[in-house]
Parts: C-alpha cells; structure tokens; sequence
C-alpha cells in the first residue's frame, strides 16, 4: 500500500510457482497483473484474481515490481533483457526483478549489472518448497542480491516468502538452492527405493508410511509427499520431473566446475532421465518411484 493505493505487482510465468506467488500477493492486498506464453495459464492466473497481460512488455509498462516464474535461464535472460523484454519496456524506469527461478548461478550474476544501468534491479530469490508449500506461505526465500533492493521489495517478499535468507550476491542464492535441491532430491529417492522395496516384500505402502514416519529415517520430504508416492498419485503435481532433472543437471555442471565429483546425484538424473523416457516428464516428481520399480535383481 502507498498513501492507501493498492500496489501493483506484475507475475510473468503463470505455471506452478506463478499461480502459487500470484494466489500469495492476492491474498496479502496487491493488485496482480500477470502474463504466460500459455492462454491456459494465462486464464487461470486471471481466476485467480490477477489481471491479465498480452505481453512482458505490457507487464513492465504498469509495475515497478516484477516476480519472474519462468522454467529456465535462457528464459530469464530473454525476458529481462532481450527484445520486447522487460529492461527495453520499462525505457531506464526503475524496476525490480524478483527472480524465484532455479537458473545458472554463474549466468544470472553476470544478467544482473548488465541491466542495472537500464534501471532492472534484478533480485534472484529461488524458493525452497513445493509450490503448494510457497502458496501456504511456508516456502524459504534464498536470496541473492543487494541488501538495498532486499529492503525495498519487502513488502513483495513479505507475501512470496515469509521465510527468507539473505545469501549474498547474485549467484549466491541459486547456488544455495541447488546444494538444498541436491539433497532434496536424493531424499526422495531414498524414499522411493524403500517403498519399492516394501512393496516387493509384500508390505501395504500407505502402512509403511507411517512406519517410516515415526522412525529414525523420518523427514519433511515424507510429511510432504509420503502420501503421493505411497498411492502413486503423480498427477497432483507440486515439482515435474522435467524440472526436477532440469536443476539436476545444473547441479551436476556446477560440481564440474567446482571439481567435485557427485555420485548419488549423477545416478539421481539417470533415474529422471528414464522418468522423462518413458512419458512422464509432466509428473509430479514423486514419479522417481517409478523408474526405481522398473529395476529388477539380477
């Protein structure tokens, strides 16, 4: 709020973590305005409450503070700087990009102060969570960027992520994200592979679960998907296995770089390869069960 007016937040990328981020800033009072490559989306941001937008460009036009929601890094930098993008339609206008996507850490560190003299100050803030988690406001901020802007955009991460740690620089935050995600994922596949186990021996898997909940393996990862992956309910998707493999191959390019060697993970994405191989790229990414139960004992 300003002087009582209602303020204007635009959402571009209306998928899973858009309609969450969107759903959030309705119910903290701002005006939405959102735009998706996809009318389905678009559609439903708008039953949502936002207002809906042709165009990026239509977006930076009306909003000093942007959430980006968007699937990759060459998405990132074609929205933010590329043409018909937000740095050429907001004309050196000050706005801030609030980036929740899970990009290169190398690649947005070096997007940031090419568009800082165009006036996009760009804020990366990957959140740890599902999107039903960051649309029930429990979802972890880790950010990166100028503390400034941090402060600035507030009232906007107040609503996103009501949780948030500030990590440094750009990079920092997406770096951190993929170490947490690196972890994440390998939970779940612990899980995956014991349910697959419990269910050749013959064992009900919705008993299992709570089992293992109240056992010394237990974790969130359990609380919140044990249900999905005991009933193998993939289609009420909260993270798709496209994007989860997505982040695993970001992981795995980083610890080449970084000259560390990451087993588990390297066997992690072949598992969501086979995942994507055999359709269900689009699941939710509980899916790894799947690929574990496909894999029989020599």
């Amino acid at each position: 709020m300003r002087g009582g007016c209602v303020a204007t937040v635009g959402v571009i990328g209306t998928g899973l973590m858009g309609t969450a981020c969107v759903e959030r800033l309705k119910a903290a009072g701002f005006d939405v305005v959102a735009f998706d490559v996809d009318d389905a989306k678009r559609a439903l941001a708008a039953k949502l409450g936002a207002r809906a937008a042709a165009s990026v460009a239509e977006v930076a036009g009306q909003c000093e503070t942007i959430v980006l929601c968007v699937f990759t890094t060459d998405q990132v930098e074609q929205v933010v700087e590329g043409k018909g993008g937000i740095a050429e339609a907001a004309q050196k206008k000050s706005r801030i990009v609030i980036c929740t996507s899970t990009c290169d850490p190398d690649r947005l560190a070096g997007l940031a102060p090419r568009v800082e003299p165009r006036g996009v100050h760009f804020l990366e803030v990957p959140i740890s969570g599902t999107s039903r988690q960051v649309a029930d406001g429990v979802g972890v901020g880790l950010i990166g960027g100028d503390k400034g802007i941090m402060e600035r955009a507030a009232p906007v991460l107040d609503a996103i992520c009501p949780r948030r740690f500030h990590l440094g620089a750009v990079g920092d935050g997406s770096r951190t994200k993929l170490a947490v995600n690196l972890i994440l994922g390998l939970n779940r596949a612990a899980m995956a592979e014991g349910f697959a186990l419990a269910e050749r021996l013959g064992l009900d898997t919705a008993a299992f679960l709570e089992v293992a909940k109240a056992s010394a393996c237990h974790s969130q990862v359990m609380d919140v998907k044990g249900h999905m992956m005991a009933r193998r309910e993939f289609d009420k998707v909260q993270g798709r296995v496209d994007q989860s493999l997505k982040d695993f191959r970001l992981i795995l390019e980083l610890g080449s770089k970084a000259g560390q060697a990451l087993p588990f993970a390297t066997i992690y994405a072949r598992m969501l390869e086979d995942c994507v191989q055999n359709g269900e790229g689009d699941w939710d990414n509980t899916a790894i069960l799947e690929a574990v139960r496909r894999r029989r004992a020599l």
